[in-house]
């Protein structure tokens, strides 16, 4: 796959971003890439970060809302919740609750729409915590101005921007700020981490880390599972894998940091332990 194909790759849907019967709700978004991410994060709020927006929500509705996997069933409850244009901003309590992983996927959907190239990464983010490497999902998407893959955090709003004192722009963001889930492999593999600094809350460590590579090896195919979502592989564990097994792994984390499209079309279309992507979408 050459650069031009891959670039028209990322520009089509994929099962979780294709906006389906809510296609026409994306018409009136705006084109330039600003105004695309204040959209997204006028229509969404983090689970973990409602109580900094003044908010007291039922936890059966978070549980509901973050569970939804495709960008048309958030489409549709975004209208359940405030029938407005989507260019027009909610309240906080109005708008969808999700997570990091729904901030992007709605923010691929909405950016191949508007003909950006654009794929999903699973991964850590450093800018969280000291230290650590914090579950984390952000988007890159293809800047033709400036003939680069720029790196993305569409959840990152003002309020967050400022209690994180974030030292850089969370629309362009340098190397290193997000480490995708296989670069976190390597390094761990490399003995050059500790495993237990990569994950959210009590869940850390290896196995964590191997999630997120898999979980990054799908988005690569345009498959964006939820960070919750189990199979085939990940209900074992690493200490209970064989040589060939890690090594296996190994090369899905090769796939992943060089964002080669090409072969993880092929890993995930030939594994027969990975999900059907249009049956969990439906």
């Amino acid at each position: 796959m050459n650069h031009t194909q891959q670039l028209a790759y990322y520009l089509e849907h994929g099962p979780m971003t294709d906006p389906r019967d809510q296609r026409d709700l994306l018409d009136d978004l705006p084109q330039d890439t600003p105004a695309l991410v204040r959209v997204i994060q006028g229509l969404q709020v983090h689970r973990f970060w409602t109580r900094a927006y003044g908010l007291d929500l039922p936890e059966e509705r978070m549980d509901a809302e973050v569970n939804l996997r495709p960008a048309y069933r958030k489409l549709a409850r975004i209208q359940e919740l405030d029938p407005a244009p989507l260019h027009q901003s909610r309240p906080p309590e109005r708008r969808l609750v999700g997570n990091c992983r729904d901030f992007s996927v709605l923010a691929a959907s909405f950016f191949r729409h508007r003909g950006i190239p654009t794929r999903v990464r699973c991964g850590f983010g450093t800018y969280f915590t000291p230290g650590h490497f914090e579950d984390h999902w952000v988007i890159e998407y293809w800047s033709a101005q400036s003939a680069r893959w720029v790196w993305l955090d569409p959840q990152l709003d003002d309020l967050m921007i400022n209690a994180l004192k974030l030292p850089f722009d969370a629309q362009d963001m340098p190397d290193g700020a997000f480490v995708t889930g296989g670069s976190a492999w390597q390094m761990i593999r490399r003995g050059e981490a500790d495993p237990d600094c990569f994950g959210i809350f009590e869940w850390k460590g290896w196995d964590f880390v191997k999630g997120n590579l898999l979980r990054d090896l799908l988005a690569l195919a345009k498959f964006e599972v939820l960070p919750w979502d189990f199979w085939g592989v990940l209900t074992k564990t690493t200490a209970e894998m064989s040589t060939s097994e890690l090594a296996r792994l190994d090369s899905f984390a090769e796939i992943c940091v060089a964002a080669d499209t090409e072969r993880a079309i092929a890993v995930v279309s030939s594994e027969a332990d990975v999900p059907a992507p249009l049956e969990w979408a439906d």
